[in-house]
């Protein structure tokens, strides 16, 4: 549904587009035509604040109700009209594997971030990232996004994921009740709020492993304050990770 209030753009006396815009509605079925692309989503975002605006408000929630509806039917089914992070953070999370730099979150080797064509998320799969206790939480997460053969470290997989509600969520409330500490510097690559460690918090079942085909004390990740999780691991040779998938 397209908003129908109308905002001026702020964003400098010089900017071109203080001679008046495009109404939403033009906008809207311009993208709509385009598939919602989020490259020129992006791009028309660094025009102004005013595009900035219409794009966090209206085309980014587009892009992702076309990319997972289903996923975003059920993120939205609680009575929420937005997600936790804003639209912008989310579409970025369906479309980026944040990588990692040498001495950054993951303090190993560089792999830098890159976009990818296609990725599934599973609630399923998110089930195995919970403790028991926390099973009633709604945690959807992407298939490892695999780096072969990475030196030492072997073949590398980047994972994320988002909670539905975390704000009411037991696993935040978990993460506070044991007093588990914030990153004092990294913040989260898609919305830039502070940062759990769940391997600290000693959160990362076992089952986590076995889902990912991963060793399992190669394994870490991280929960934001918005419910965006992003992780690391290394994968199992496929021989090893078939029969991990059959014990589990």
């Amino acid at each position: 549904m397209i908003l129908t209030k109308q905002y001026r753009c702020i964003h400098s006396s010089s900017c071109q587009c203080t001679k008046g815009h495009l109404s939403e509605d033009v906008i809207f079925l311009v993208f709509q035509h385009l598939n919602w692309n989020p490259k020129l989503i992006a791009t028309l975002s660094c025009i102004c604040k005013w595009f900035d605006d219409l794009a966090k408000r209206v085309l980014w929630k587009e892009f992702c109700k076309t990319r997972a509806p289903k996923m975003m039917l059920d993120l939205q089914s609680s009575g929420s009209h937005s997600v936790d992070g804003n639209w912008r953070a989310l579409g970025k999370l369906l479309i980026y594997c944040s990588g990692c730099s040498t001495g950054g979150l993951f303090n190993s080797i560089q792999i830098p971030g890159h976009f990818v064509y296609r990725t599934r998320f599973s609630r399923t799969s998110g089930k195995s990232f919970l403790l028991p206790q926390c099973r009633t939480d709604v945690l959807y997460v992407s298939d490892p996004c695999e780096h072969l053969d990475q030196g030492d470290e072997g073949d590398v997989g980047f994972f994320r994921g988002i909670f539905k509600s975390f704000l009411v969520s037991k696993v935040r409330k978990m993460l506070i009740d044991r007093g588990a500490q914030l990153h004092p510097t990294a913040v989260c690559p898609y919305c830039k709020a502070k940062l759990w460690n769940m391997l600290q918090a000693n959160m990362v079942p076992q089952s986590a492993s076995c889902r990912l085909g991963a060793y399992e004390d190669c394994i870490e990740y991280y929960v934001c304050l918005n419910g965006h999780m992003l992780g690391i691991c290394t994968l199992l040779p496929l021989s090893d990770s078939e029969e991990a998938s059959e014990s589990e």
